[in-house]
């Protein structure tokens, strides 16, 4: 495939809008001010960020900290470490910690799966050291598996000295660092997110229910978390999904419970009021084939390593043009995954999205005739251009 028919192809991909692009773009009025400390919000499919104010201000998070506490503990139970069944034995440490509880007993055994609704319905602290010492052995060796996980995941505005969030004053993270955590929870694992959409838990008597407002207020929300101390603020984690366009909202620091779910719906309206998301082409499809020198065959397999998905303002989507470039004279051998040339894909001549197109199969080193031949090809071709 050409350039010119990747570039007709990729248009023919982007639906009709009725309404006129310029006007879209005239109509579309600037970003709701929220009264909060920072806040962000983020396009779940292509991670772009759409709406930001000091989303990268180091703030103390409260009990959104405890997503990072899930996030964890449902890796554990993906790579098989640990079991949905485990009994956890509650210790005194656990049963100890004060603020919000689970009001598990120091003593008892709780299951995984149970603290795990604990830590993100209930927002139970209890909760969140007994799981943390049952995979890390003790809250600070787990803390340091937070800020490995922190790191791998681009949070570079996050530290964990604990699993709960309470007050510390080296434990901190950012709105934009929570959103890449929220959107990690879920893509990587849908199973365990349809956990954050429920609206109580009922554990030892007592049943509590889940502090994210918009879960009553908004059909479309389906998650995340709050969080809350007087250091903090009303913080809050949310997504919503409509007409398949998934949006997270974080806001940090609101003055009660009331505002941060008003200041998030804000700006969840506006998201899918004023923007769209297409996703062009998913990973690991063949867009182009690509000449190879010297190898056992003369071409390779190009595509994209990640989903090509764009979010930008209604009726901007359809003037997107796209461009590829290969890398000049490959050689073999070629492994799968190599970076062999480039998409680019732009908006008024102003380059929006970039994207390393990648072999998708291997191409091993030809036999000695194959690498003289086109040794003497490749002379002459650099003669004569």
């Amino acid at each position: 495939m050409n350039i010119t028919t990747f570039a007709k192809r990729l248009c023919l991909l982007v639906p009709l809008i009725v309404t006129p692009a310029a006007w879209a773009v005239e109509m579309m009025p600037s970003p709701p001010q929220l009264a909060a400390k920072s806040y962000v919000l983020m396009d779940a499919s292509s991670g772009n960020v759409l709406v930001e104010n000091n989303g990268d201000q180091r703030l103390p998070p409260a009990s959104l900290t405890k997503l990072m506490t899930a996030y964890i503990a449902t890796l554990e139970i993906r790579r098989g470490q640990i079991g949905e069944n485990d009994p956890v034995t509650v210790s005194e440490n656990a049963w100890r910690t004060g603020g919000s509880r689970m009001f598990i007993k120091v003593g008892t055994q709780v299951s995984v799966s149970d603290l795990l609704h604990g830590i993100i319905i209930q927002s139970g602290n209890d909760a969140s050291v007994a799981l943390s010492e049952h995979i890390a052995g003790s809250e600070d060796a787990f803390a340091d598996i937070m800020n490995k996980t922190a790191g791998e995941l681009g949070m570079s505005n996050s530290h964990f000295m604990n699993p709960t969030g309470l007050p510390n004053p080296d434990h901190y993270s950012s709105a934009h660092d929570m959103s890449l955590l929220a959107r990690a929870i879920i893509h990587e694992d849908p199973t365990h997110y349809a956990i954050y959409s429920q609206k109580e838990f009922f554990w030892n008597g007592i049943k509590q229910p889940n502090r994210n407002l918009l879960l009553w207020r908004d059909k479309t929300v389906d998650g995340l978390k709050t969080g809350h101390t007087d250091e903090a603020g009303y913080c809050m984690v949310s997504s919503a999904v409509r007409d398949g366009m998934r949006l997270i909202a974080v806001v940090f620091g609101t003055n009660s419970e009331v505002a941060r779910a008003a200041e998030t719906q804000k700006l969840l309206t506006y998201g899918f009021r004023f923007f769209e998301t297409q996703t062009f082409y998913q990973k690991g499809v063949e867009l182009a084939q690509a000449p190879v020198w010297k190898g056992t065959t003369n071409q390779v397999k190009a595509g994209l390593a990640e989903d090509l998905t764009m979010t930008l303002p209604k009726g901007q989507l359809k003037k997107l043009a796209a461009s590829m470039t290969m890398n000049p004279q490959l050689m073999a051998p070629i492994a799968k995954g190599d970076v062999i040339g480039k998409v680019e894909v732009k908006l008024d001549d102003k380059v929006v999205h970039s994207a390393d197109l990648i072999a998708l199969e291997p191409v091993e080193e030809g036999g000695i005739f194959r690498r003289v031949w086109d040794s003497i090809r490749l002379f002459f071709y650099g003669l004569f251009n």
